[in-house]
């Protein structure tokens, strides 16, 4: 049975990382991977062995000697323990997303393209690179992508020059998601999990993630692309809303709020974001009460126009991104139908006595340096939510181990190096149709040069704390 469990897990595995391919989005193959997976559990229970008993962290080797329902209760709890711990991821999202959102509705990013009074490629580079980098660390990888690209295309005319800045603010993107525990998916699971905590995630990964941000970029200005001037769109005529700039810093000073809230109280994340989502809801529920506000934010958005009579705050829950959170829910529940089976703990005992050591090798375990480098290229490759969901599950190491620092790293900035490795990456893609093929010949060398530049740097660091 375990083996049809696995063939299940790679068949879901290929669908998902095929999609363009197949056409089916993502979130379909994981949410039935991980339905049937359970459901092969439920019907084959009798004939597993052993079992891991996540509430206690505790591999139970005499597992097979439990009786029928003994073995159906434990498994109702472990199913359970896993989904309340992906639902603190989700609702976590949720908050965040919508935050975003309603950022999106006063219009706030217009703010950051008003500074734009110049058109010197090399310093648009520049900006846009060190923008990325701290916009991911607040409001996600993902989301700062999508608010660099639109404000992109309305600062820079030609597509052919767009383009190669969209390589970089992906690669950037990337980099700063890394070290923050709000970044990215990936660092945000690690951090909901225990497994890193913010100062030491910051002590760890904040100098190599710039290392890895500003190592393509000076190599890039340097490039015949980025040479000269850029023609400029034409001003925006269309009006603002008087509470653009105050919701943008309030949003992103709530989000930031939530991992000091996680510090002072010690409760999960997503509390602290319900609470920052609240606070922020409550302003613009206040703002959009001015004619002003409303007509202005519907200038600038047509669909607002239907909305316009509702709460700005219902309005941004409808525009969030629900197959992203589906797929999570798929691809997590999923991974940890192997966890409960153990069987993750036994490819993680294979990948450490098959991988050669190199260099200094990491804590607890011993885990090759190399393994975790390679799971950092797989996820140019493979999605790398999965992939650290099933590092979750295949090492044990403590706390703030800096394995659990190396590996947010790795599968971070790992998928810049294809625009299908990361989420922000496939946003890009889509929002400027960039080809796979254009991508790969100009700028994966340039994420692969950033991620060994930062990965060193990352290995400096560690024989420093």
């Amino acid at each position: 049975m375990e083996t049809v469990i696995i063939l299940v897990f790679v068949f879901g595995y290929l669908a998902i990382t095929l999609e363009h391919n197949i056409k089916i989005d993502k979130l379909i193959p994981a949410l039935v991977m991980m339905a049937i997976s359970w459901a092969l559990i439920s019907l084959g229970i009798d004939d597993f062995s052993q079992w891991f008993d996540s509430a206690k962290h505790n591999l139970m080797e005499n597992f097979g000697l439990l009786n029928h329902d003994e073995k159906m209760h434990l498994m109702e709890e472990t199913l359970l323990h896993h989904l309340g711990k992906t639902a603190e991821i989700l609702v976590f999202l949720l908050g965040a997303m919508t935050i975003v959102e309603i950022i999106d509705y006063f219009d706030g990013f217009s703010t950051i393209k008003a500074a734009v009074n110049f058109n010197s490629r090399k310093k648009l580079l520049w900006m846009f690179s060190i923008l990325a980098f701290i916009l991911s660390a607040i409001i996600d990888n993902l989301t700062a992508t999508i608010v660099l690209i639109s404000i992109l295309q309305k600062i820079v005319k030609d597509r052919d020059v767009r383009i190669w800045f969209a390589g970089l603010i992906i690669i950037a993107a990337n980099a700063g998601g890394a070290w923050s525990p709000i970044g990215d998916v990936t660092t945000t699971m690690l951090w909901i999990g225990d497994k890193v905590s913010t100062g030491k995630l910051f002590s760890y990964l904040f100098i190599p993630s710039v290392i890895c941000m500003a190592v393509p970029t000076f190599i890039a200005s340097l490039l015949p692309a980025f040479k000269g001037t850029v023609e400029l769109q034409e001003a925006d005529e269309k009006p603002k809303s008087k509470f653009s700039s105050t919701m943008l810093f309030l949003g992103l000073g709530a989000i930031i709020f939530v991992p000091i809230f996680k510090v002072i109280t010690h409760l999960p994340p997503y509390v602290g974001m319900m609470l920052s989502l609240g606070v922020v809801a409550i302003f613009a529920e206040v703002y959009s009460n001015s004619k002003f506000a409303i007509s202005a934010a519907s200038a600038g958005h047509s669909e607002h126009e239907e909305h316009a009579s509702h709460s700005p705050v219902h309005y941004s829950l409808s525009k969030i991104e629900l197959p992203s959170i589906l797929f999570f829910l798929g691809i997590l529940m999923a991974v940890a139908a192997l966890e409960s089976l153990g069987i993750l703990f036994g490819f993680a005992d294979s990948l450490q006595t098959s991988m050669p050591m190199m260099g200094t090798e990491l804590h607890g375990e011993g885990v090759s340096d190399l393994v975790v480098l390679l799971l950092g290229v797989g996820s140019a490759v493979i999605d790398n939510v999965p992939l650290v969901a099933a590092s979750l599950g295949m090492f044990s190491e403590p706390m703030d181990n800096e394995l659990w620092h190396f590996i947010a790293y790795s599968a971070g900035t790992g998928g810049s190096m294809l625009i299908i490795g990361s989420a922000a990456g496939v946003v890009a893609m889509g929002m400027e149709k960039i080809d796979f093929f254009w991508y790969l010949k100009k700028i994966s060398w340039l994420a692969l040069v950033g991620f060994l530049a930062g990965a060193a740097a990352f290995m400096a660091t560690r024989a420093i704390f």
